[in-house]
């Protein structure tokens, strides 16, 4: 049985989609939502922040299927192969979606913002925006974003001409970005061994 958990009434809107599509290269070709850290994996700390804040989650992953089928969600690979990156992750999403607006948060980001769906989800009403991004001080996170299911065909255009870059997106796109305190774990990819010992040890948490 798929768990989710509804805390607000605007979480009901919510597809969640965790992006661990990637190859890991720079964590040694590992994937990195599989990767322990403090006793689970780095997949399975996304998912207790993100659940209560969605109703429903997809895991976007490329590789290692049957490990995160075991976590109890529905895994959506990119239609595009290659690994070209986040936006096909996202157009996978954005494709299986059951709910109009759809939220992406990396694999690799175990303490993202309990309130961070909510916030970008109050900024998009507020300001009419296709898509919701959050940032800190004067530093974009794109792939912490919320978005319509209406973007679908422009991303899709976006992909099929060789386009891949997140931003590079979006440019054309109303978008609003949601300012969240400069907290570096937040927003922190763990994308290295060496990242990933900091934290384990509690530099960083």
């Amino acid at each position: 049985m798929e768990n989710s958990t509804l805390n607000t009434q605007h979480s009901t809107l919510i597809t969640g989609v965790i992006l661990a599509g990637g190859q890991g290269r720079r964590m040694g070709g590992v994937d990195k939502g599989l990767k322990e850290l403090r006793g689970k994996s780095m997949v399975q700390w996304v998912l207790e922040r993100l659940a209560p804040q969605v109703a429903e989650i997809l895991i976007n992953a490329n590789q290692n299927i049957d490990n995160y089928q075991r976590l109890g969600y529905r895994i959506v690979p990119d239609a595009i192969g290659g690994f070209v990156g986040p936006l096909a992750g996202l157009q996978r999403g954005l494709t299986e979606a059951k709910h109009p607006l759809v939220a992406t948060v990396p694999c690799d980001s175990p303490f993202l913002p309990e309130d961070l769906i909510a916030r970008l989800h109050a900024a998009l009403d507020a300001a009419g925006a296709d898509v919701a991004v959050a940032k800190t001080g004067s530093q974009p996170h794109p792939v912490f974003c919320l978005c319509r299911k209406s973007v679908l065909p422009g991303l899709t255009a976006f992909l099929e001409r060789g386009g891949r870059k997140i931003d590079a997106w979006y440019a054309d796109l109303n978008v609003t970005e949601v300012s969240f305190d400069d907290e570096a774990a937040a927003f922190s990819n763990i994308n290295t061994e060496s990242e990933l010992k900091n934290f384990e040890t509690g530099i960083r948490s």
